[in-house]
């Protein structure tokens, strides 16, 4: 809880009054309870366990961006491990470019929007520019 002391200063010129909100924990003998994280204890699996758990997540939909965020919650580091997560699922054929997926998840969300509102110009222009975005990103990695 805080606890904040007001402080009103006058000056020369009675009309003229400032007020300073002054946070005063000291003088209330109050610490401010601090917010912190709890870490996974780490662990250490196989390089096959971590080959397979990799994977389930990825059939899940995630990208390698994002299954590398959810093992390191859990505790699992993806540099202890001799394979790269991107590595692993271009082996098995499950590798999809992350921008690429992003883009295409935006334009089915903006297609969906333009058909519910044809009027909504805005829309459109985003639409074709998403499009675009893809076909430049296609290009550039050669998909």
């Amino acid at each position: 809880m805080q606890y904040f002391a007001l402080e009103v200063f006058i000056y020369e010129n009675p009309l003229r009054i400032q007020i300073a909100w002054m946070q005063n924990l000291h003088e209330f003998n109050v610490a401010m309870p601090r917010k912190t994280k709890e870490k996974a204890k780490s662990q250490k699996l196989s390089e096959e366990e971590y080959e397979r758990k990799v994977l389930n997540l990825a059939e899940k939909g995630l990208t390698s961006e994002k299954i590398g965020e959810k093992l390191k919650a859990e505790g699992i580091h993806p540099k202890e491990y001799n394979k790269k997560i991107s590595k692993i699922l271009i082996d098995k054929g499950k590798y999809v470019n992350p921008d690429i997926k992003n883009v295409e998840e935006k334009v089915t969300r903006v297609k969906i929007h333009c058909e519910k509102h044809k009027q909504d110009k805005r829309a459109r222009r985003d639409k074709d520019r998403l499009f675009a975005q893809i076909r430049k990103l296609k290009k550039y990695f050669k998909v």
